[in-house]
């Protein structure tokens, strides 16, 4: 019984012994930490260093006389800087550090007793343990290091600048392209605060960016282009035969054409040189005007006596040009180092061969001609009536054709075989190139009115010409009034069709010393025939007054006259055109003639031009 009391007793003793076993480790603790206050009263902490120097134990006037002794380093110390061309060597101070030895062994001392006593107790015992290093206190002017930096960004900084290709008159050159490059001042400053901040010699990095250009090298353009520079370019058609033009541009030619551009090509840029598209194409559309061409077919002759066509010139092909394409192939052989390029044009056939036979075309006969004549005219009107007559010789008209004289005629100019003679222009009859072209015009109109063709455009002289109702005997046929056509290219055109299945063949003759010319018409008769029936002029009116004018080009009382009266009219006529036995179609062609005034040209000081006019017979009526 005693036992377990006694027991009982002891094991409620322990927590008490804890308890003051715990109170005194407590106190041993305290009184520990307050000696150790009273130990290090006014001294650094042990363990306590400043940039790797040791203060521990000293007074914060001694830790600072020791620091300012020890730490050189704003002084000695030396930053580099580095860029991929130069590198830069600077001590702190150079850069605007100052280091204050007072704060920062202040700030030694301070380490271990501001803030929680707890924790500062622990940051005591981990000093003492395992050391603590305390920053130096630096006073860092950034203004200092800023200007450094500027210094160097002087240096380093450089525009981007991309790659270009001059051409001076012939001569090729290249500018490498120039990688941009700009520091980064304010980046750069916060690694270099971070630096100065180790007290200890280092590199501070160069925060630099960088802009490459879209272009960097075009030294192989710049060969391409003096490849193309290197000798003329001369321009063929394809198959070209001996007979067949060229076209040669010279080296100064080409480097006015020469053109530069910048692509992309898959994200990348590239730079190309050829010919400029723009400038090459202004070029080649005045080719384009000598080499395009209708498809003409062969020309032929009836032979009366074995009823055979014979040709008389060959067939030639038509051709176009294709601008675009030529460029792009003529480029293309450039930079091939090729300087003979072939263009590319497209060729169509005509349609008929000079292999053709009539049985073939369908003409086999003929089926309608037609004769004026042209007594009076001047050797210069004589000369345009042969002129323009030979363009029609031997030409073919597809079936259902509608043929336009104006198509055929081409440029009526002197280079082209034609003369200056009288023509109606502006309500006068002047002196230009061409007149008697409508003689040939009206011959035609007349060989198509009486061949039974449609006609499909016609247009009438101003006035009545007294060549166009002469007949073969010199005397005039007022039944021919009405029967004229005018062209005048492209404003005024000739049109008849060919409503046959058949090819029409027309040949033209004219006959100089006979003053006549013939137009006659081959093909395969389809039984049609014409009547018609003429008004013949009415609502004549008398011309008006003959007109005196002066001309500073003529002698004083020399008078010669320049225009000739006509009456004007109206003149109607009728045609019927007969097939089968039934009218095929009917059609009228009506003509209004203006009444025109003779005129009479005199010089300068000639005295009552009226009355020589009428002594020499001209402008004025005989009896007037």
């Amino acid at each position: 019984m005693n036992r377990r009391i006694a027991s009982r007793e002891n094991w409620r003793r322990i927590p008490v012994i804890l308890l003051g076993g715990f109170a005194l480790y407590l106190a041993l603790l305290v009184a520990w930490a307050l000696a150790y206050q009273l130990i290090y009263a006014g001294r650094i902490f042990p363990g306590v260093s400043v940039a790797g120097v040791e203060v521990a134990g000293l007074r914060p006037a001694d830790a600072a006389s020791k620091l300012s002794q020890t730490l050189s380093y704003p002084i000695n110390g030396k930053v580099l800087f580095r860029s991929p061309e130069q590198m830069w060597v600077a001590s702190p101070a150079e850069l605007g550090m100052v280091f204050d030895p007072t704060a920062s062994a202040n700030a030694a001392y301070a380490f271990g007793r501001t803030g929680n006593p707890f924790k500062a107790l622990w940051l005591q015992a981990q000093a003492r343990g395992r050391g603590a290093d305390v920053s130096p206190v630096v006073i860092f002017d950034q203004r200092v290091s800023y200007r450094y930096l500027q210094n160097i960004a002087a240096q380093i900084d450089q525009p981007q600048v991309e790659a270009s290709l001059k051409l001076e008159g012939t001569n090729v050159s290249a500018q490498p392209g120039q990688v941009g490059r700009l520091l980064n001042l304010d980046a750069t400053m916060i690694y270099l605060g971070a630096q100065l901040q180790t007290f200890r010699d280092g590199e501070s990095p160069l925060v630099i960016a960088e802009a490459a250009p879209r272009l960097l090298d075009v030294s192989s353009q710049a060969e391409t282009a003096r490849m193309i520079l290197s000798q003329p370019l001369t321009l063929i058609l394809p198959n070209a035969r001996a007979e067949d033009p060229s076209w040669t541009y010279d080296i100064a030619t080409l480097a006015n054409m020469i053109g530069v551009s910048v692509i992309e090509n898959n994200g990348q840029a590239e730079m190309q040189v050829g010919l400029n598209p723009s400038a090459f194409r202004a070029a080649l559309s005045e080719l384009k005007a000598g080499i395009d061409r209708e498809p003409e077919n062969a020309r032929f002759v009836f032979n009366d006596q074995s009823g055979q066509i014979e040709p008389i010139l060959a067939s030639k092909s038509g051709r176009v040009l294709d601008v675009e394409a030529s460029i792009a192939a003529i480029n293309a052989a450039l930079l091939r180092g090729e300087h003979r390029v072939e263009l590319v044009v497209s060729e169509s056939q005509p349609d008929v061969a000079d292999t053709a036979s009539g049985a073939e075309l369908g003409v086999t006969q003929l089926v309608a001609q037609h004769t004026t004549y042209f007594y009076g005219s001047s050797a210069e009107r004589i000369q345009n009536i042969v002129a323009a007559a030979a363009r029609y010789h031997g030409v073919l008209v597809a079936p259902n054709e509608i043929f336009s004289m104006g198509k055929y005629l081409g440029d009526v100019s002197l280079e082209n075989g034609f003369a200056e003679a009288l023509i109606i222009y502006g309500g006068r009859t002047i002196k230009g190139v061409g007149g008697g072209v409508c003689q040939v015009s009206t011959t035609l109109f007349r060989a198509a009115f009486f061949a039974g063709f449609p006609i499909i455009e016609r247009y009438s002289h101003a006035y009545r010409v007294v060549y166009y109702e002469k007949t073969i005997s010199g005397s005039y046929d007022p039944s021919l009034a009405g029967l004229d056509a005018t062209v005048y290219f492209p404003l005024v055109d000739f049109k008849f069709q060919n409503d046959t299945p058949y090819w029409l063949l027309m040949e033209t003759y004219v006959d100089v010393a006979a003053r006549k010319i013939t137009w006659k018409m081959y093909s395969t008769s389809d039984g049609r025939s014409v009547t018609w029936d003429t008004s013949g002029p009415t609502n004549v009116v008398s011309p008006p007054q003959p007109i005196l004018e002066e001309n500073p080009d003529l002698k004083a009382d020399e008078i010669k006259q320049v225009d000739y009266a006509a009456q004007g009219a109206d003149v109607t006529v009728t045609r019927t055109v007969w097939r089968g036995g039934a009218i095929y179609f009917t059609d009228e062609f009506h003509t209004h003639y203006q009444p025109w005034a003779a005129v009479c040209q005199y010089g300068p000081g000639t005295e009552n031009p009226e009355k020589k006019a009428k002594r020499q017979q001209i402008c004025f009526p005989v009896n007037s």
